[in-house]
């Protein structure tokens, strides 16, 4: 579907690498194919390099995406986390390799059909939403794989899987897609997402192709814009530029980070 173009065009949702202090852990993302980079955004590896000393706790930020993730050393462990509306921190133990599809906003409702919705603030196992792909994660992928075999399985998997589909979206949705992005998620919803629905349709189908509101939606781009500028401690400071999306103050600007990403800007950065 070429109209999904515009969301990988205009984001990039990025999630904060591991640490420096973490030598032994490794984080990496691969892209996906052509024939399905409208919908997916990446396939990434979370995994130690050798055991640690004690627990890790793992923290996903706020990136208006859906995972599938499962453990490569049991891929009977398979689950899909939804959109979330601050950061998420669990404890993933000494010892882990985890491999992830990250699906552009939307495209996992497009292609699936679920509703993004009953999906939001959670994880649940896969079996239970689709019960078919977590059949062919827990059959097809090895704890002997390569992380290179499973990024081709997956990716060939997904493009047979798309070809198939007839994915249909609402343009109205598109657009107002379109104008966040844009605007890098510094508007009134209310009064600039001027697409022919009234604000009861568009909470409608952002809840269902997000799992949130226009507006939260429109707050995690607009947190994901300063992650992409790169920021460090010193360009906050001299450049600061969440005043150019909108935020009033620093304070108001660290109060919205840490909903989303779960430390303040100066514990994040260098």
């Amino acid at each position: 579907m070429d109209e999904l173009n515009i969301i990988r065009a205009y984001y990039k949702p990025i999630q904060p690498t591991v640490s420096v202090r973490h030598p032994e852990i490794s984080y990496q993302e691969v892209q996906p194919n052509t024939k399905i980079e409208n919908y997916v955004y990446c396939f990434w590896q979370l995994k130690t390099r050798q055991p640690l000393q004690q627990d890790y706790y793992y923290r996903v930020v706020s990136d208006g995406c859906i995972d599938i993730f499962f453990d490569h050393k049991n891929p009977r462990d398979n689950f899909v986390m939804g959109f979330c509306r601050k950061y998420t921190q669990f404890p993933i133990g000494k010892e882990f390799d985890f491999i992830g599809i990250r699906f552009l906003p939307s495209a996992f409702t497009m292609l699936y059909g679920i509703d993004a919705k009953t999906l939001s603030d959670q994880s649940q196992e896969l079996h239970n939403i689709l019960p078919d792909f977590s059949d062919w994660i827990n059959t097809t992928i090895n704890p002997s794989d390569s992380f290179d075999t499973i990024v081709k399985a997956l990716n060939e998997k997904l493009t047979i899987y798309s070809k198939n589909q007839t994915v249909s979206c609402d343009q109205r949705f598109l657009k107002a897609l379109q104008l966040i992005f844009q605007n890098n998620g510094y508007l009134d919803t209310e009064k600039d997402l001027d697409i022919g629905i009234s604000p009861r349709q568009l909470r409608r189908i952002f809840n269902f192709y997000i799992g949130t509101t226009a507006k939260t939606f429109s707050n995690v781009v607009r947190f994901q814009h300063i992650l992409n500028t790169s920021p460090s401690k010193q360009t906050l400071k001299d450049s600061k530029p969440y005043f150019d999306v909108g935020f009033f103050d620093q304070a108001h600007f660290i109060k919205t980070f840490k909903t989303f990403y779960g430390v303040t800007p100066s514990e994040a950065f260098d």
